[in-house]
């Protein structure tokens, strides 16, 4: 099924249907031209790499530890980067951390993290697993010609680190493994000195993990011959001494990291965590909706770069739609192609639908979008809404309406607001109290309706 496109979007839009379906190089340090990688480690290993990539299918990894029961959007460049080895011909293994999850990476924190419970740990790893699958298996279907390629996509590899670590003691473990770490060197890792030199300092836990990271490496390289770890860059530190682990134990094997940029606002925050709000990838933290909306209102000075950074459309095509859009920007083909594919690629057809679907209705006026949704589908879009179930009485006001989902506290306040147009049902102002409610305008034919007093505070009312 081709991915969504608008009108909007022309002439780019049949060119752009196919393009970012093709097979990607094999030589994955070309992405260094989209700014997907900040480096590469050691930093001299670039024509070695090619050759690798180039002589036959590598195994790529990068980790994910369980520090809540979603992923978000700043691990969604980390999972780009898998999906394009995956294009390339490459296997993917994404390893989930069940083991490092109980200590906590240190890296770019300036406190310790809280620590977790084996039972919330594990809820975790099973919601972020189900997640990195869905993410593959919409590229699959939604972004990638099978049809047109030579071979299958390589499947994703999913590995707990709790397995192998659970069969391992830890006397045998330190005295086989710890004889192999330099105190001088671990002390050395950004990561470590920042927190040294901070008013809490770093515990022993936090300062093991890098070993723990190290050795999860090492096993992939003997049981999955995994020569390449992916990640942010603040994890330098620890491929480092992952690299520094394997040359000591694996004297003949060589082993490379690649280090992506971490992304962040105009403002300099972390991308798509302002305020301490995360835009989730599951559906029931973060909606189609708002993720569409999230890309969708990225300034025009971001859009190229992220562009390039999250979806798969080639360098040509972006360059392209990006002199579109300079010509004309208030039409923003460039943030809705964004909007668009990274939409498509968490959430599927079915939630760039729904995603559009809300858009239309809330900001074009089209409340038949509204009507298309279910109940669900609609606690999604306005996480945080009242829910009020209420029995259909013929003849009923829309002051009545108001008062019996108890939008305001006073009858006399109702009256006040809804006379100033404050007040909406199905993102229509209704400024006539006595107007009687009728099916299809203010209750849908999904049997809801959705109420608004002034910009912010909505309620869900379902029909009975």
């Amino acid at each position: 099924m081709l991915p969504l496109r608008r009108s909007l979007l022309k002439p780019l839009q049949d060119v752009l249907r196919h393009s970012h379906r093709q097979l990607a190089q094999k030589n994955l340090l070309e992405l260094t031209d989209r700014g997907f990688f900040q480096g590469i480690f050691p930093d001299t290993a670039a024509p070695r790499m090619k050759q690798l990539f180039t002589s036959g299918r590598q195994s790529i990894y990068a980790g994910f530890d369980p520090t809540a029961d979603s992923l978000h959007v700043g691990n969604l460049l980390v999972i780009m980067g898998l999906i394009h080895c995956q294009r390339a011909g490459h296997r993917p293994i994404a390893l989930v951390g069940g083991a490092t999850g109980l200590i906590g990476d240190p890296s770019g924190r300036k406190t310790e993290r809280n620590q977790l419970g084996e039972t919330v740990i594990e809820t975790n790893l099973k919601a972020i697993e189900q997640q990195l699958r869905q993410v593959f298996e919409n590229h699959e279907n939604c972004l990638w010609d099978s049809k047109k390629q030579k071979f299958p996509l390589a499947p994703l590899i999913i590995v707990n680190n709790a397995d192998w670590y659970a069969d391992l003691q830890l006397i045998d473990f330190v005295a086989n493994m710890g004889r192999h770490f330099r105190m001088g060197s671990m002390l050395s890792r950004s990561s470590v000195q920042s927190r040294m030199e901070s008013e809490d300092g770093m515990s022993f836990t936090e300062f093991t993990y890098q070993i723990f990271q190290a050795y999860d490496w090492l096993h992939l390289l003997r049981r999955h011959n995994c020569c390449f770890q992916m990640g942010g860059s603040d994890q330098t530190g620890n491929l480092m001494t992952g690299h520094e682990l394997i040359s000591r134990v694996e004297r003949k094997r060589e082993v490379f990291g690649l280090t992506l940029p971490l992304v962040t606002t105009e403002e300099g925050d972390k991308f798509g965590k302002s305020a301490g709000n995360a835009v989730w990838l599951d559906c029931n933290k973060t909606s189609p909706f708002a993720l569409y909306q999230f890309f969708l209102r990225m300034p025009d000075s971001e859009v190229e770069k992220l562009l390039k950074l999250f979806t798969f459309i080639p360098l040509p095509q972006v360059e392209q739609l990006m002199r579109e859009h300079t010509r004309e920007p208030e039409k923003r083909k460039a943030q809705t192609l964004l909007a668009e594919d990274v939409t498509l690629l968490v959430h599927g057809e079915s939630g760039l639908k729904q995603a559009e679907r809300v858009t239309n209705a809330l900001y074009k006026g089209n409340v038949e979008g509204l009507a298309q949704l279910n109940l669900p589908e609609i606690q999604q879009t306005f996480q945080g809404a009242t829910m009020v179930n209420l029995l259909t009485e013929p003849g009923m006001s829309i002051l009545e309406l108001a008062m019996k989902a108890k939008c305001f506290p006073t009858e006399t306040d109702a009256v006040r607001i809804i006379n100033a147009g404050g007040f909406y049902v199905n993102q229509k102002r209704v400024q006539n109290i006595a107007e009687v409610l009728t099916t299809g305008v203010h209750i849908l034919r999904n049997g809801i309706s959705l109420l608004r007093v002034g910009k912010r505070n909505f309620y869900i009312v379902r029909w009975q």
